[in-house]
């Protein structure tokens, strides 16, 4: 197992970022760690890495107790923080060669992960010169230099236009069929397109580790319908096949179905018994977007 975090907490002063966090992931495995602005994600990847101490908790990487041994554990870990610190005055290729001095590393590496990364024709420009998307790659290279097993990556699409970030989710997707990789990200489009599994916290609180595959096998729906004026959610609790409901403006509800037919001729038969007039009705399948807006707007 190459992560194996157990009932992990932080708290900063009177805030308790992260409340008894428990996970693992396997090598091979794509990970999205996500959470609205202030979840904790930063907080658990700064613990993973040995950047800052928990409370209380353990965290294994690789087997290795990184909060006993966190240079042993930093060995096998490849880390690209969300505002990616880079010394810009300095050429890609002399970077590098720093990087790999401090890894200890056979600089030969440096031309493959140029290469890796699509940095090649940069690869001669001093880092200040190149575009925030190219200094995102600059900052990758130097995560995988060092060939970890554990690559975590906070924000790591961040500034990339839209042919970069075929490219970088290529390159994610290769890297993760042997290493394990952890990365946040605030676009779910991201996840479902690179990801095996999602891992969604909110307040320090882990709310949902699933597999994307279940995701797409599940039968949910969601309906949103605007109602001509508000009624009361004890009528919306009678409606079948409810798993949950909310109001999120004054007459419009968000409702979850678990049924394999579309529910929308049922929403027309309640508002008809009710007296109720429909002024708008959207279906869609529970995807990624919808479950992390349903379970961080609770």
């Amino acid at each position: 197992m190459s992560i194996k975090v157990t009932a992990v907490s932080k708290v900063y002063k009177s805030q308790k970022a992260l409340n008894k966090v428990s996970f693992s992931a396997d090598k091979g495995e794509i990970i999205g760690f996500l959470g609205p602005n202030g979840a904790g994600k930063s907080t658990m990847m700064k613990i993973l890495t040995g950047f800052i101490k928990p409370n209380s908790g353990e965290v294994l990487v690789d087997g290795i107790d990184v909060l006993q041994n966190p240079l042993e554990a930093q060995k096998t870990i490849g880390y690209l923080p969300e505002h990616n610190p880079l010394y810009t005055e300095m050429y890609v290729r002399e970077y590098l060669q720093f990087q790999a001095e401090i890894f200890k590393i056979d600089k030969t590496q440096i031309e493959a992960c140029i290469s890796q990364v699509g940095l090649t024709i940069e690869a001669h420009k001093k880092i200040n010169q190149l575009s925030k998307g190219y200094q995102q790659r600059v900052g990758l290279a130097a995560a995988i230099l060092h060939n970890p097993k554990v690559l975590i990556l906070d924000e790591p699409t961040t500034g990339l236009d839209p042919n970069q970030l075929v490219e970088i989710r290529a390159l994610i997707r290769a890297l993760g069929k042997d290493k394990t990789v952890l990365f946040s990200t605030h676009i779910m489009q991201e996840v479902e397109a690179v990801c095996d599994r999602v891992i969604i916290i909110k307040q320090g609180e882990l709310l949902v580790d699933k597999r994307l595959a279940e995701l797409k096998e599940d039968h949910q729906q969601v309906i949103v319908v605007t109602f001509d004026y508000k009624i009361e959610e004890q009528f919306i609790s009678r409606i079948p096949n409810v798993v949950s409901y909310k109001n999120n403006y004054d007459n419009t509800w968000y409702i979850t179905f678990e049924s394999e037919k579309d529910m929308r001729p049922v929403i027309f038969d309640f508002a008809q018994e009710n007296g109720l007039k429909i002024l708008e009705l959207n279906t869609q399948n529970k995807n990624l977007e919808t479950l992390f807006r349903e379970v961080t707007s609770a």
